[in-house]
């Protein structure tokens, strides 16, 4: 009887390669695909692309698994990093790492995986996933340090069916312990970090090739100006780093902090003081909803919610769904909610799924 062959997305780091590792001690057929998704068209040296090729490569060889290589670079420009740029036209601050794993890694990689005759897909995440009457469940990661459940809240019940998340019940310590362990080069590379595309060059020299940048005024919410900004672009909701202004005769001394942008004036709009209360808000709205389930729960709902990676969960109100969004209220003021960015719901271990940010409100 032929083996379940699984197809593992190699990155080239250390979390996949455990990930295909663990797989063959359970006694799957595996195989391994390097996804190349992005082409820099304009600068050289930035991508690890190449040295990622490399260690994924190895590892095959290590653990005797047939690797494949395949390019999405227009299925990622197309469905990723065009809404990428538009919603920085927009003035928001998307996150495309979601979008990545909906459309690329769990769409177009799973339709590769298939036509190898993948019976399922698998990558590196920290997550779990639970059957329970015949119904797929997104659970957290068991180290709560590495979970990465915020970034598949957008999977739907096929996608999580075909799929598998071999280090989920894992620790980063133990999973760097089976790299050793199984002589896998990739044992002690470090982990990579921000977005995928822009490597280790400035934000800002990337951003600025692509969309122009148009300076403006910096304003305190009574319209005095207090400096002039380089883009709108360049800046989100809670930056304190980078603003350019200086101290002033009649300064507090605390830092700046925006606090919002105007498109139609062109202007950013800051305040001084980490605790300041423009800074804070209970509210929110959100868009572009998904649900795992595959239909909305009944509100209003008594959950959890983060508004950003890594946050730890906030106690809230799902206060009411429509078809154009929902509304959100938290315990507890919630800083820098950032339009563009994600809002995702569990309740305790699970995630429901999530929404993007549209705005903040009291």
């Amino acid at each position: 009887m032929p083996k379940t062959r699984v197809v593992v997305g190699l990155s080239g780091g250390v979390d996949s390669s455990v990930a295909a590792l663990l797989l063959i001690e359970q006694g799957y057929e595996v195989h391994g695909v390097f996804m190349k998704n992005w082409e820099d068209s304009f600068e050289a040296g930035y991508c690890a692309a190449a040295e990622d090729l490399e260690d994924a490569r190895a590892v095959c060889e290590t653990l005797g698994i047939p690797l494949h290589q395949v390019n999405f670079t227009a299925e990622y420009q197309d469905r990723v990093f065009r809404y990428f740029l538009d919603e920085y036209r927009c003035g928001r601050t998307p996150n495309p790492d979601i979008l990545c794993n909906t459309e690329i890694k769990f769409k177009a990689f799973l339709d590769h995986a298939r036509q190898l005759g993948a019976d399922f897909m698998a990558t590196g995440h920290y997550a779990r996933r639970e059957t329970r009457a015949g119904r797929q469940h997104l659970l957290k990661g068991c180290d709560p340090g590495k979970d990465q459940s915020y970034f598949l809240h957008g999977l739907d019940q096929a996608q999580l069916a075909s799929a598998l998340f071999p280090i989920g019940e894992l620790h980063k310590r133990q999973v760097r312990e089976h790299a050793a362990a199984a002589g896998l080069i990739t044992h002690a590379k470090k982990d990579s970090t921000g977005i995928c595309f822009i490597g280790e060059r400035r934000f800002r020299e990337f951003l600025g090739h692509y969309l122009p940048a148009q300076p403006g005024p910096i304003r305190t919410p009574d319209g005095e100006v207090v400096g002039q900004h380089i883009g709108l672009m360049f800046y989100t909701i809670g930056q304190r780093q980078g603003l350019g202004i200086g101290g002033r005769r009649d300064s507090n001394g605390e830092p700046w902090y925006v606090v919002g942008k105007d498109l139609d004036a062109n202007t950013l709009t800051v305040v001084q003081g980490l605790n300041h209360p423009a800074l804070a808000r209970r509210r929110l709205r959100a868009t572009q909803l998904h649900w795992i389930a595959g239909a909305p729960p009944e509100t209003p709902l008594s959950c959890q919610a983060k508004i950003r990676y890594r946050q730890p969960d906030q106690r809230c109100v799902l206060e009411s769904l429509d078809r154009h969004g929902a509304d959100v209220c938290f315990a507890e003021p919630q800083r820098a909610i950032t339009p563009g960015q994600s809002v995702v719901f569990y309740l305790g271990d699970e995630c429901l799924g999530g929404g993007v940010i549209d705005v903040a409100y009291d």
